[in-house]
């Protein structure tokens, strides 16, 4: 049943929102609770963050005229309300075809500025927005980046704050909304620092119990104004450290707020806006605020969700096995196995899987915030110390961390094994989500061995090798979603599995990782038009075997079908590695188009972009024929 209509009905920009008398806006985000409960529990999105940060977009909607004014959201995945406030209110298709994307977008407001989603690049985004306001004549204009405090534990952050403080009269407004979690509680010496200034709530209660205290004492002289006076003094070097950080720094600090109180962010963006230069406004929210089940929730699964029961919180459908359930069992058991194991994470304990092998060896799990850069040079010492450390993270988020892979992994033969999750097409969360440049990337790092699963026993298997190697990186990297269903290969031949046997082939395909079920549809459908094909998984697919090459000499053709950027992944790599060699097979490749994806499940985007059995057959019959 949808809701009824309303006060949030009845507002369809930002102007409308302005026009409102302020003691209705307790009611507006109430409405606005109950909409995303409704709405988010039938299509899945990002729950939790959206409901902390209602009164704090309402009140940014209020001071700040969007579109002259800018609003960046650092990552966006807490922009729903400020889609709502500028008239999207068709939710139903929330991070499906068509439908409302999860994260800002241009295509859909002149409202949305950053699509990007991946965290700690917004105060870069608004640092440059606002200069170019300067440099254009446009002073009045202003910019706001709105980042939390998962993502100031990244490093892109304090590069952008490095530069900012140096600004002295851009009209920049940085709103850190501190909820004290990412995906899951912040950690690190800044949450430590927003911890402590969350404190000041205690000597603002101090100071006003000294300012009653002091009421009627002499200022000049008198030994209890002295005392009294240098107390009051000692408390706020103690428990105001901002004093000592930000606004050392240049940067007007204003906080910490009540982030549920809409009225005092109202004030508090008001008085930075006057400022007329860099300040930083501290809120304080609630993830999940208004909603119980999210409130209750400590292992942060209301943060993303799927379909659930508005009522209790839990999913209709009981989650099945996935890709990343095998590789958190195996670290366990290596864990075991192996004491000099180390696992490393970069805000993602849970989505990653780690949480189970922290559980068990907790001294040997490291969660460095949102910074991969860190994470992997990072691991490189940890490599040269004698451990084996392993990191994990998605595959989109490695992009941040290519020096770091190249040039302190690669260079200095780290034994160093990065699994990535949710490698190739993701789907629903969009362009930056989609791990579709992992392979591509690693392809140019030297030395460095690559492997991509089809099922979950490789999983299993492939991970034990990848912590074998100890003279370089390796790389293990596997998909969203349900584990795929073991594929039982034929026969071994030297490194690779045969998954689908011929006698005197005339096509070899190759599978990589979870496209081996595809590949061997495809022999199937080249098989009914007389063609002959031999499938094979290679398992470590980068650089490419020798065993490749030997099959290759066998063949006419060969097929190369992965879920990575078709113009420079394995299929590339595979025909560079066949002409090195001499051999005269013509190389097909099929993968993922240069070209940035838009959100759909992922069933559809490989519809869209042809990885599919049938119009891989179809297109692979047709280029056969011609070149029989």
């Amino acid at each position: 049943m949808g809701l009824e209509a309303g006060l949030l009905d009845t507002i369809s920009s930002p102007e409308d929102l302005r026009r409102l008398p302020a003691e209705r806006l307790d009611q507006l985000a109430g409405e606005i609770r109950e909409f995303l409960v409704d709405s988010v529990s039938r299509t899945g999105g990002h729950l939790g963050p959206n409901l902390g940060v209602v009164e704090l977009t309402i009140a940014l909607h209020r001071v700040f005229e969007s579109p002259t004014d800018s609003i960046v959201f650092d990552t966006g995945h807490q922009s729903y309300v400020h889609k709502l406030l500028t008239g999207r209110h068709d939710f139903s298709k929330l991070k499906k075809q068509g439908g409302l994307s999860g994260y800002p977008s241009r295509a859909e407001s002149e409202h949305d500025i950053v699509e990007s989603s991946h965290a700690s690049s917004s105060l870069s985004w608004a640092e440059g927005i606002a200069k170019a306001r300067m440099l254009s004549g446009e002073p009045h204009r202003h910019t706001v980046a709105v980042i939390g405090d998962g993502a100031l534990t990244g490093g892109m952050s304090w590069e952008a704050i490095n530069n900012i403080a140096v600004e002295r009269d851009l009209p920049l407004v940085i709103v850190v909304n501190d909820n004290e979690r990412s995906y899951a509680p912040t950690i690190g010496g800044l949450a430590d620092h927003l911890a402590a200034l969350r404190t000041t709530r205690k000597y603002e209660q101090m100071l006003d119990w000294g300012k009653t205290t002091l009421k009627g004492v002499p200022k000049v002289g008198g030994l209890a104004y002295e005392t009294l006076h240098g107390v009051k003094r000692g408390i706020k070097d103690i428990v105001y450290p901002q004093q000592g950080m930000f606004e050392d720094l240049g940067i007007k600090y204003v906080g910490p707020v009540d982030g549920h109180d809409e009225a005092a962010v109202e004030q508090a963006l008001r008085r930075a806006r006057a400022f007329g230069a860099p300040c930083i406004v501290h809120v304080i929210t609630e993830k999940g605020r208004g909603y119980q089940p999210a409130l209750d929730d400590q292992a942060d699964h209301m943060h993303g969700i799927g379909k659930i029961n508005p009522e209790t919180g839990l999913p209709f459908e009981v989650a099945g096995r996935i890709w990343t359930d095998e590789f958190s069992d195996e670290m366990v058991r290596l864990g075991e196995e192996r004491p000099d194991l180390v696992a490393i994470t970069a805000a993602m304990m849970i989505p990653v899987g780690l949480d189970k092998f922290a559980e068990v060896y907790p001294q040997r799990v490291i969660d460095v915030g949102i910074a991969e850069q860190h994470a992997v040079t990072m691991a490189s010492g940890l490599a040269y110390g004698g451990m084996h450390p392993v990191v994990a993270v998605y595959a989109t988020f490695l992009n941040r961390a290519f020096d770091q892979m190249l040039m302190d992994a690669g260079l200095h033969h780290a034994g160093v094994t990065f699994v990535l999750d949710r490698a190739g097409v993701t789907g629903s969360d969009g362009a930056s989500h989609n791990g579709m440049w992992d392979m591509s990337i690693c392809s140019i790092v030297p030395g460095l061995r690559l492997s991509a699963p089809r099922d979950g026993e490789q999983v299993k298997s492939q991970l034990r090798e990848a912590i074998s190697v100890d003279d370089a990186p390796t790389v293990i990297r596997f998909p969203k979603g349900d584990v795929a269903e073991p594929l039982t290969a034929v026969r071994a031949d030297g490194a690779l599995d045969v998954l689908h046997d011929a006698t005197d082939p005339q096509v070899l395909i190759v599978g990589v990782g979870s496209m081996c079920p595809t590949a061997l549809q495809v022999a199937e459908k080249l098989e009914a038009q007389g063609l002959s094909a031999l499938v094979v998984d290679p398992r470590w697919v980068l650089p490419v075997s020798e065993d490749v090459v030997r099959l290759a000499r066998t063949v006419q053709h060969v097929v190369v079908i992965e879920d990575n950027l078709v113009t420079s992944g394995v299929g590339a790599a595979t025909a560079h590695a066949l002409g090195d060699a001499d051999v005269s097979a013509r190389v097909h490749t099929f993968g993922i188009p240069k070209e940035y994806l838009e959100h759909a499940s992922r069933g559809q985007v490989l519809e869209a972009i042809g990885l599919t059995p049938d119009v891989i057959g179809t297109r692979l019959i047709a280029r056969l024929s011609a070149h029989a």
